[in-house]
């Protein structure tokens, strides 16, 4: 039985601590949510989150065995190795969506959606002949809209039923793509040959290390823009967060450059204590942020330029033409004036 708990991958639910934001986005904004009831729903998006990510890791290893043969590590993981029957497999990748399903309808439509989503990106990801995996850029975008999704399985498992801001759902998938990006960048250096990484994932035929840290560039400035967008619309004292924000970023993209980078597993970065503490003090500033409320940070950040400017003026109106005055009209208005 290990190989095939192995192929759920256990040891990458940690993963899922991306649903905490939208828990704790959920309960500070909307304190009514704050009840027992809701305490067990989220015990329940967190074990559907699970069994959903597992259903989509398993038909990952079964899709890309013949390629992770070529790849020095991943060679040894139980399907490439040939450890593991297919077709059983394939009964576990089915059977633990229905699962991951029945809980998450079970709790209410929001978190099933949210987690039928979760593995419908799972199929547009691996299954040909869409297969995303393989597509430069595409490859990350399409990974990274896990985040979101996650940000949402969160929030709709405390029993909201308030649509998540766009702003927020982007910067997350902005911040996915950030990571995925870096993990991206790590791959590669450590393969060290354009033609083994080509063959091991097509997307790398194209990739090169200078476009792959151009992409993470991109994938953070979104990120940054997105965050920015949300917090001057939403709450103000999150202001608080971005050095945090710019500190983490930083620091993966540091052990992203490292040789034989923790980022290629991203299981391994519980092992880096710095990035554990970094990831700590972001999420404590953040919950701070998200409960703190201070008016002179909301006006010193109040807009200085009158609301006017910062639109398009307005084209003036054409005098309407009057039909000429009449001899009574005449008299009449002379009547108003001298009255």
């Amino acid at each position: 039985m290990w190989p095939y708990i192995q192929i759920a991958r256990i040891d990458h639910w940690f993963k899922n601590v991306f649903i905490l934001p939208g828990v704790m986005f959920a309960l500070l904004t909307q304190p009514e949510l704050l009840r027992w009831s809701a305490v067990w729903s989220i015990l329940l998006g967190t074990a559907g989150v699970c069994l959903a990510a597992s259903s989509n890791y398993v038909i990952n290893e079964v899709l890309d065995a013949r390629r992770d043969r070529l790849h020095p590590e991943k060679r040894h993981r139980p399907v490439p190795s040939g450890r593991v029957n297919v077709k059983i497999a394939i009964g576990l990748w089915i059977t633990l969506g229905i699962i991951a399903l029945a809980i998450g309808f079970g709790v209410n439509r929001p978190l099933g959606y949210s987690l039928s989503a979760l593995l419908m990106s799972g199929l547009f990801y691996n299954i040909p002949p869409v297969r995303m995996k393989d597509l430069p850029y595409l490859d990350v975008i399409a990974e990274a809209i896990n985040n979101p999704i996650r940000l949402a399985i969160g929030w709709y498992a405390t029993g909201s039923v308030v649509w998540l801001p766009v702003s927020l759902l982007a910067a997350y998938w902005a911040l996915g793509a950030f990571l995925m990006a870096v993990k991206r960048l790590g791959e590669y250096r450590h393969l060290n040959d354009p033609r083994r990484a080509g063959a091991y994932r097509p997307s790398f035929r194209h990739y090169n290390e200078s476009r792959l840290l151009i992409s993470t560039m991109c994938y953070a400035t979104a990120c940054s823009m997105f965050v920015g967008v949300f917090i001057a619309r939403y709450h103000i004292e999150l202001v608080l967060t971005v050095p945090a924000f710019a500190v983490f970023m930083a620091a993966y993209l540091r052990v992203g450059l490292k040789p034989d980078s923790p980022a290629q597993h991203p299981e391994r970065l519980l092992r880096s204590r710095s990035m554990v503490v970094i990831v700590l003090v972001m999420t404590l500033i953040v919950g701070f942020g998200l409960w703190f409320e201070s008016p002179t940070l909301q006006r010193f950040f109040e807009p200085t330029i009158p609301h006017q400017y910062l639109k398009p003026a307005e084209p003036a109106e054409k005098p309407t033409a009057t039909a000429p005055a009449t001899d009574d009209t005449t008299a009449t208005t002379q009547a108003a004036s001298h009255t």
